[in-house]
């Protein structure tokens, strides 16, 4: 029986989520024999969590299914045990990567890969606490639908199910490593007020996180594209296609991983960054590992608390770290497209750790002054919206080479986990 992990990481309420996610793991025991686990990494406060586990013990019995609730302290009891157990240097560094005081949407998708792991799961499912399923002739439409089926398998194996196939027959022997949609709805980046507000201080604030070197014209498409995942048309029926999947055309939210490829290399583990968990994304991409692009796509919606007094300056503090942290991620992706599978793989078509942890090493060395004109470019732009962009500009002056140093001492981290991840892997599995 393939044993897999559809995994919930969150810190907000979602009591519906957890239901609908069980629903999930239903359908794919009832259509697929899966075995799944479901696992809610659970980082809210006691009063939620306390909400979270009424809502778990409510749920009915499904065969097939067994759901862990795990919250921070039992997931950092595990973590020691296993950090232990591997025997690698610097225990404390690895625990405060793997579970940081701040939000790290990377540091959370890592705790479900090793946990996947040692629950000797084939694949891990995410999903997110601020979106839900898509209803079609009243039933949900669940993504695991595509996702099941082909995870390790050699690609050719799925040709004669998926829509269509755009892969180059040389590949075909590959394993798929993953499988995902997108998202239909608000834009994936809650930035849609600086659009309403000034149409071209929008394109601006978006235009950073392209390369610096880019011409105005392929800037301005990147940002049309950017953050509005697969627009807003509801479902309508299954299209899918097997390729070597570009990863602007998934979401986090909405995505699974062959373990060939999570237990070999992790995502970022950077606090306070959205963005911060899309790089597996590119190394599939890069590598040349094909995976299947389906149309299930997931409705997003943002909670208010990125809007509120406190909770609006700590969101677009994570929004600028993005930029920032793009000089780096820009120069470890053109290395491995240059690369290739040839750099990337291992003769069992496995990623390189390794080869990984050089290019990000790398990176923590690039002139900084990209960096400072982007920062530039955001005082200038939130000046002109005023209001409590203006404020938020006026706290970021008093952080500018805090922020700048973070940037390259995140990448320096992600390199160090990656060096130490299969090991991690190892010792999660006993």
């Amino acid at each position: 029986m393939n044993r897999v992990c559809l995994a919930l990481p969150t810190n907000r309420a979602c009591p519906a989520t957890i239901t609908a996610l069980h629903a999930e793991a239903a359908y794919a025991v009832r259509n697929f024999g899966a075995d799944v686990q479901l696992l809610i990494l659970d980082s809210t406060d006691a009063r939620t969590r306390a909400a979270h586990a009424d809502t778990v013990a409510a749920l009915p019995p499904e065969p097939g299914v067994t759901v862990h609730h795990l919250d921070e302290e039992r997931q950092r009891a595990w973590l020691r045990r296993t950090i232990a157990r591997s025997g690698l240097p610097d225990p404390d560094r690895l625990l405060g990567l793997m579970l940081p005081p701040g939000v790290s949407y990377g540091a959370c998708t890592n705790r479900a890969f090793l946990l996947a792991a040692s629950l000797g799961c084939h694949s891990v499912h995410r999903r997110d606490s601020d979106s839900t399923y898509q209803v079609h002739h009243g039933e949900p439409v669940f993504p695991v639908h595509h996702e099941l089926p082909w995870l390790g398998r050699p690609a050719a194996d799925a040709t004669a199910t998926v829509t269509r196939t755009d892969l180059d027959p040389a590949l075909a022997h590959r394993p798929v490593a993953l499988a995902g949609a997108s998202f239909i709805g608000e834009l994936s980046v809650d930035i849609a007020e600086i659009r309403r507000l000034d149409e071209a201080v929008y394109h601006d604030v978006v235009g950073l996180w392209a390369p610096g070197d880019w011409p105005e014209d392929r800037r301005r498409a990147l940002v049309e594209e950017s953050f509005t995942g697969a627009g807003t048309d509801p479902f309508t029926g299954d299209r899918s296609t097997l390729t070597v999947v570009d990863p602007m055309r998934v979401d986090m939210c909405n995505i699974a991983f062959d373990r060939a490829v999570y237990e070999r290399v992790p995502l970022p583990p950077a606090t306070d960054t959205i963005g911060s968990d899309y790089f597996l994304l590119h190394l599939v991409h890069d590598a040349g590992l094909p995976g299947i692009l389906h149309n299930r796509h997931i409705e997003n919606f943002h909670t208010p608390e990125r809007r509120t007094d406190t909770g609006f300056p700590a969101y677009q503090r994570r929004f600028v770290k993005f930029l920032l942290s793009m000089l780096h991620f820009h120069h470890v992706y053109d290395r491995m497209a240059a690369e290739g599978a040839a750099g990337l793989l291992g003769p069992d078509h496995r990623v390189r750790p390794d080869r990984v942890a050089r290019l990000v090493r790398e990176s923590t060395t690039l002139d900084r002054t990209e960096n400072i004109w982007r920062l530039d470019r955001v005082d200038t732009a939130y000046r002109k919206l005023g209001g409590r962009y203006a404020r938020f500009a006026d706290q970021l002056v008093s952080e500018r080479e805090e922020l700048l140093d973070q940037a390259a001492r995140d990448m320096e981290d992600f390199a160090f986990l990656t060096e130490a991840w299969p090991s991690l892997t190892e010792a999660a599995r006993t």
